[in-house]
């Protein structure tokens, strides 16, 4: 079965070389997107489409592409500021890329077959590209990867996380919250609701990991002209997990809970950068990978 990987990587923006997703984490100066690839083609994923900027071509090519060429199939696709229907225009002054759901409609040409998303900024760990890949060999549906939350938040620190509630398997909400953990309960605040809840560790969490189906392009075509019609596009940002929420709202789609025993990583505050490399490190001595993780 042909498997592709979308890695939304345009965040990382024209300064590459100096940004959390290509600061080195591995003993050779791998970077957390690197990880993500190996993993995925551990798990059966054979090409990988990376959302970029324009402008980040030729660096992203020189480090990560030359890396991967050999091992997967690469196609790359630009998140162009320009790329909407012809009568939605963005002032000149725009410089921020236009959120995720409009990255991903960028890649309508590139993808015709069943595939993920990740974002390039986050560790996400092989046991959850392993439940990925198998929902995708055995679904039909759209799924999301549901983290326990204890997985994914730091000791000290406030975080956003997106609480998943199901009704039989099946997301029916996904509340994006501030989460902190604080005398060894989870306290999280909804960003759009005036509502605060006492989570225990085992409560999932989407963290931007999804399986999808080709056809969510022919919804992104019509409602992207819906979403940026009056609205300010200065500061606008049409988002992939509002967009999927919407849809499976509209019983357009149905989206599946895909829960994974991983542990996530990120990088939000500076202590978390030690705390990832330690994470590959324990994984490189358990031969979960190699030292040199593409020979």
């Amino acid at each position: 079965m042909k498997k592709t990987l979308v890695v939304m990587a345009a965040g990382m923006g024209s300064r590459f070389g100096g940004l959390k997703q290509i600061e080195p984490i591995g003993p050779n100066g791998e970077f957390i997107i690197d990880y993500a690839i190996y993993d995925a083609i551990k798990v059966g994923f054979n090409k990988v489409v990376f959302i970029i900027k324009k402008e980040m071509e030729q660096a992203f090519h020189e480090t990560i592409g030359k890396r991967i060429e050999k091992k997967i199939d690469i196609t790359y696709v630009y998140q162009d500021l320009n790329d909407l229907p012809s009568d939605i225009m963005v002032p000149k002054e725009r410089v921020k890329p236009l959120g995720t759901a409009h990255a991903l409609y960028c890649a309508r040409e590139a993808v015709k077959e069943d595939f993920a998303v990740i974002s390039a900024d986050d560790f996400y760990g092989r046991e959850a590209f392993k439940d990925l890949s198998d929902f995708l060999d055995k679904s039909k549906d759209f799924g999301v990867i549901g983290y326990k939350i204890g997985n994914t938040i730091p000791k000290e620190g406030i975080v956003k996380r997106g609480i998943c509630f199901t009704n039989k398997g099946i997301l029916t909400d996904i509340v994006e919250c501030t989460v902190e953990r604080k005398n060894k309960k989870i306290y999280a605040t909804a960003l759009e609701k005036d509502e605060e809840y006492i989570l225990d560790d085992e409560v999932p969490v989407s963290m931007l990991m999804y399986a999808l189906r080709p056809n969510i392009f022919d919804y992104l075509k019509e409602d992207i002209k819906e979403f940026f019609k009056d609205k300010d596009l200065n500061t606008i940002e049409y988002l992939l997990p509002s967009v999927l929420d919407e849809a499976m709202k509209k019983k357009v789609i149905n989206i599946k809970l895909v829960p994974t025993q991983a542990k996530w990583v990120g990088i939000t505050y500076k202590n978390d950068l030690e705390e990832l490399k330690k994470t590959i490190n324990n994984l490189i001595e358990k031969g979960e990978y190699p030292k040199k993780l593409w020979g």
